[in-house]
């Protein structure tokens, strides 16, 4: 946990600058993540205690998932914007053509430093959590196209995290969670329901 220390004594800042230590899931998924995510946010609750953050790597059209979702979850589900705080019980969608960062308590967008080719907006957001994020991570890769996320999946295992991939014969397009797979640091690799039930128990303590 982070500590701020003036004289030599911890300061307690939660009042001012409350540290978010919840759990953060990130979905990353593009070509048939929708039926992914669908299917995810059908089988988690509610309340717990969790933020669900979807990295669709979309870069040719605005995201229009934070419109379709709330169909399929009674947690807000909101399009992040600059500065937006992270908070639990709450699903956050990436826009199009943004690069995803976070501190101890907001989320930050940046130009994509990848506008050509495949972007690696997935990788991009896994890394920030691996610096910045004092909870538990839980990293899940679904449908897509490419290999976005897999080069950040090991750093997540690294620093305590968990990660997950879709079961392939459940996704429409294999090559991202096969991507995740294939480098050796995936803990589980489960249908979107599956992942739901697994997100619930690491949750509530009970891997």
């Amino acid at each position: 946990m982070k500590e701020f220390v003036q004289d030599g004594d911890a300061l307690d800042t939660s009042e001012e600058f409350p540290v978010k230590n919840f759990p953060i899931v990130c979905v990353g998924g593009s070509a048939g993540g929708l039926d992914a995510y669908i299917r995810l946010l059908k089988n988690l609750p509610a309340d717990m205690g969790v933020a669900i953050v979807i990295v669709n790597h979309i870069t040719m059209m605005p995201t229009q998932l934070h419109q379709v979702l709330p169909r399929f979850t009674s947690m807000p589900v909101d399009l992040i914007t600059e500065n937006m705080l992270i908070e639990p019980n709450h699903v956050f969608i990436i826009p199009a053509n943004r690069d995803l960062h976070v501190d101890d308590r907001e989320f930050h967008l940046e130009p994509i430093s990848k506008p050509r080719g495949w972007p690696d907006v997935i990788t991009v957001f896994l890394r920030s959590l691996t610096r910045y994020w004092e909870g538990k991570l839980i990293a899940v890769i679904v449908s897509g196209y490419d290999g976005d996320g897999a080069a950040a999946l090991c750093g997540i295992q690294e620093v305590g995290g968990i990660t997950i991939a879709q079961k392939l014969v459940t996704a429409t397009q294999p090559d991202m969670p096969e991507s995740a797979i294939d480098t050796g640091c995936i803990d589980f690799v489960l249908s979107p329901e599956d992942i739901a039930h697994k997100i619930v128990r690491i949750a509530r303590a009970e891997v």
